[in-house]
């Protein structure tokens, strides 16, 4: 019996209502539609759910991986031996106070905006198209059309390597571009609470709409993709930089430079991993070939390094 088969016993007998997979395919469970099996799945309904979960891993010398919606995730083709808690069903929503609202990690950004929206509350609008959770999101400091997530998240409750509950508050969240005090992937995302502002509910759709008619314009959404694949460069674009150096459209397998927006890879059709991280390493070596600038890549990896 190795550790995992000690794990799925001991989590079996201590919380039977559990949902446990083994060698589950992550293609289902990511964006771009790619990936091996897990040697084992988690995934909980609740906070107690998620507390025995990790608890219990870690009783057996296992360190989870935490996964949302994958939405931002790339897995290697051969899988990953190890254990995932996946907190897309963690979707407690609910007001607090007059402007606030506590979002559970597996909420989806668009269901807490259109929350807000319901409220008559702003300062979500920039997240109606962002495809992640809020778990995800906050771990990414996720953001969009010059808003993101630093601006109205003000305490996150979390879960510790050891199963044990913390807080974090205001600037302790370290955000910056693309993180936040939660990137190393150590802690687990409960919930977390956004503080917003009273607004105007008609110009809060209508701002909403005005970012979806962007998005649809520009975006490939009609594809497997994990959104922009690489970071902002300081001073610079992605998208302008890959495509200055000739490279939209560029396909390898069934992996391709998107038409339509640069910055985006998505999967035309039975694209593998080793699809996706040739593409990516071809276009970083011509972009800094071509231009010195160095692309750092957006998406996180499992199973594989980029």
């Amino acid at each position: 019996m190795d550790q995992f088969d000690a794990l799925i016993g001991a989590l079996r007998q201590i919380c039977p209502a559990l949902e446990l997979r083994e060698e589950e395919p992550l293609s289902r469970h990511t964006s771009f539609r790619v990936g091996g099996p897990v040697r084992l799945m988690a995934l909980p309904r609740n906070e107690e759910e998620a507390r025995m979960g990790v608890h219990t891993a870690g009783r057996y010398g296992v360190l989870p991986f935490f996964l949302g919606n994958g939405s931002n995730l790339l897995v290697s083709d051969a899988g990953w031996r190890g254990f995932v808690i996946k907190t897309s069903s963690m979707d407690r929503l609910e007001p607090v106070g007059e402007t606030g609202l506590l979002a559970g990690s597996g909420v989806p950004l668009s269901r807490l905006a259109m929350a807000a929206l319901d409220r008559g509350l702003t300062g979500l609008e920039f997240a109606h198209g962002i495809p992640g959770t809020v778990g995800g999101g906050v771990t990414m400091n996720a953001g969009a059309y010059g808003g993101e997530l630093a601006q109205v998240v003000e305490t996150t409750t979390f879960l510790d390597a050891g199963g044990n509950i913390g807080f974090v508050r205001g600037e302790a969240h370290q955000f910056s571009y693309r993180h936040s005090a939660f990137s190393g992937g150590r802690r687990l995302i409960l919930s977390a609470q956004f503080t917003l502002r009273p607004g105007d509910p008609e110009q809060i759709r209508a701002q909403m709409a005005e970012l979806d008619r962007r998005r649809r314009e520009k975006q490939p959404l009609d594809l497997p993709s994990a959104g922009s694949t690489f970071k902002r460069p300081e001073g610079h674009y992605a998208a302008a930089l890959i495509e200055g150096c000739g490279l939209k459209g560029r396909r390898l397998g069934g992996a391709q430079v998107s038409e339509k927006h640069a910055g985006f890879l998505v999967n035309r059709g039975g694209a593998t991993c080793a699809d996706l991280t040739a593409l990516i390493q071809l276009v970083r070596e011509t972009v800094f070939r071509e231009t010195g600038v160095t692309l750092e890549p957006e998406v996180r990896t499992l199973g594989l390094e980029l």
